[in-house]
C-alpha cells in the first residue's frame, strides 16, 4: 500500500520521534498571501524600514507564518484522524524567520492518554522547527485528540506531560540586534508604550471579521495543513468543515492591532485552547487582558504577557459561565508574550 491513511492513536508510542515532510523555503510572497488573507500591520512586519530603526537587517516574516508553517509540517503525522487540536503549552520563537528561509519540522511523542470512550486518545507532542541550518526557530508542545483505528487497540499507559504553566521572562529568546530606542510611534500606529498598560487592563479591539468558506480554505492550503475537518464535509458528522484554529488565532492576533499596536513580536506561547468550533459564517472578535509584564536586557524593549480571546459574539470581557466551562461564544483562549517598546 503506498498511499498515507495517517496514524491513528495506537499508532504513536512514548519518546517516538518523528522528522516532518517536506522541508519549505519562504520568500515575500508568503507575507503579501498573510497579509491579505488577514488584516495583519504591525510595523516591525510591514517595513524595512521601520525594522531597521529597531536594530534588524530588514523586515522578518510575520511570526505567525512560522508557527503557521511549522505546525502544517506536523499534520499529516500527527492530526490527520484528529478529532480536535486541544491546546498549546510551552512554545518559544527562538529567532526570526528570513526570506529565503528554508524550514522543516521535527516532533516528538511526550504524552498519551486513551480516552475513555476507548475510540479516541489524546497525543501529546513538542514540535520543534527548524531552518536550514539547523537552528531552531520555534518549539512548542501541542496535545491533540486522534481516533483509533482498531477500537480493541490496548490502551497505552498513561502519561500526561507536567507543562509549565508560563514561559519565564528571563527564558524568552529576543531577536538579536532588536532595539527600541529610536521607535517612531508615529509610523507604529499607536503611541501607546509598556509603560502605559496595566496588569489587569483589559482591552476590546472594537473591529470583527467574517471568516468565509473560501478563505480559510485557501489559508489552511498555503500552510499544506492536510487534515481532513478542514476540508471533507464527510469527515464532521454535521457536514460541516471546521475552520483551522491556527486561522482564528492570526485573525485575533491580526484584530488585536486596535489597541496593541505596538506589541510588536510574538516571543512566548504560554498556553492556549480552541474553546469551541469556528465555522463559516461566524464573525471573529476579540479582546486582550494584561496578565503580566517584564523588561528585557533589550535597550528599549519590555515584554507584555497578554490574554487573547477571540469570540464570535457576544459581551467582550466574558470568558466562563458559572459553571467553569468556556462560554459557547469563545472560539479561542490564547496566553503569549510579546515584545514592545519601553
Amino acid at each position: 500500500m503506498k498511499t498515507n491513511a495517517g496514524r491513528f492513536f495506537e499508532d504513536y508510542t512514548l519518546g517516538q520521534v518523528i522528522d516532518h515532510a517536506v522541508p519549505r523555503t519562504v520568500k515575500m510572497g508568503e507575507r503579501a498571501l498573510y497579509h491579505m488573507l488577514y488584516p495583519a500591520r504591525h510595523a516591525l512586519y510591514s517595513s524595512d524600514q521601520f525594522a531597521q530603526t529597531c536594530g534588524l537587517p530588514f523586515s522578518p516574516l510575520d511570526d505567525m507564518i512560522a508557527f503557521h508553517i511549522v505546525f502544517g509540517k506536523t499534520v499529516p503525522d500527527v492530526s490527520l484522524n484528529a478529532v480536535a487540536n486541544l491546546g498549546y503549552a510551552g512554545g518559544r520563537w527562538k529567532m526570526p524567520v528570513w526570506p529565503g528561509d528554508t524550514l522543516r519540522a521535527r516532533s516528538e511523542v511526550i504524552g498519551l492518554k486513551q480516552n475513555s470512550n476507548g475510540k479516541t486518545g489524546v497525543v501529546y507532542v513538542r514540535t520543534t522547527g527548524l531552518n536550514q541550518h539547523d537552528e531552531e526557530v520555534l518549539e512548542y508542545v501541542r496535545w491533540v485528540m486522534v481516533r483509533k483505528g482498531d477500537v480493541d487497540a490496548l490502551a497505552p499507559e498513561t502519561v500526561v506531560p507536567e507543562m509549565p504553566k508560563v514561559v519565564a521572562p528571563s527564558a524568552l529568546v529576543i531577536p538579536k540586534g532588536l532595539d527600541f530606542t529610536n521607535y517612531d510611534f508615529t509610523l507604529a500606529g499607536e503611541p501607546h508604550r509598556w509603560g502605559d498598560y496595566e496588569i489587569g487592563e483589559q482591552i476590546d479591539h472594537v473591529d470583527g471579521v467574517t471568516v468565509e468558506e473560501a478563505e480559510h480554505m485557501m489559508a489552511t492550503r498555503l500552510w499544506q495543513n492536510t487534515a481532513k475537518v478542514h476540508f471533507d464535509t464527510s469527515a464532521r458528522p454535521d457536514g460541516s468543515r471546521l475552520i483551522y484554529g491556527g486561522h482564528v488565532i492570526s485573525m485575533a492576533r491580526a484584530l488585536s492591532f486596535n489597541g496593541l499596536a505596538n506589541a510588536q513580536m510574538v516571543v512566548g506561547l504560554n498556553g492556549g485552547a480552541h474553546a469551541n468550533p469556528c465555522l463559516s459564517g461566524d464573525t471573529i472578535r476579540a479582546w486582550s487582558e494584561v496578565l503580566d509584564k517584564a523588561e528585557t536586557r533589550a535597550p528599549g524593549v519590555g515584554a507584555l504577557r497578554l490574554r487573547l480571546v477571540a469570540t464570535k459574539g457576544g459581551d467582550p470581557f466574558k470568558l466562563r459561565g458559572d459553571d467553569g466551562k468556556y462560554l459557547p461564544d469563545v472560539l479561542l483562549d490564547l496566553d503569549y508574550w510579546a515584545l514592545v517598546p519601553l
